[in-house]
């Protein structure tokens, strides 16, 4: 899992669950609307800061997600692998 939290009170206002393995990394999405998270279980996972919903899963890696990163537009998403490859997808 990953949660959110709000940093003034130190209340965690989601925890997004759905990955099957270690959640890698966790990051916002250039204008803060979406989550990226990227784990072990081969998949990387784009969520909604606002309500916690998992928006789509990015599935196809033979091995564990080390990291993603959002394109500076927000519109595409890049995730690498241990199966040693990298991906492109939309973020739509």
């Amino acid at each position: 899992t990953a949660k959110l939290w709000d940093a003034a009170s130190g209340e965690c206002l989601h925890t997004f669950e759905g990955h099957e393995h270690w959640v890698r990394s966790a990051l916002f999405s250039p204008d803060g609307q979406k989550v990226l998270t990227a784990s072990d279980d081969c998949s990387a996972k784009l969520w909604s800061a606002a309500s916690g919903e998992c928006l789509r899963s990015l599935g196809g890696h033979q091995n564990g997600v080390n990291s993603a990163a959002f394109s500076p537009d927000g519109q595409e998403v890049l995730t690498a692998s241990d199966d040693r490859t990298a991906k492109l997808w939309s973020a739509a």
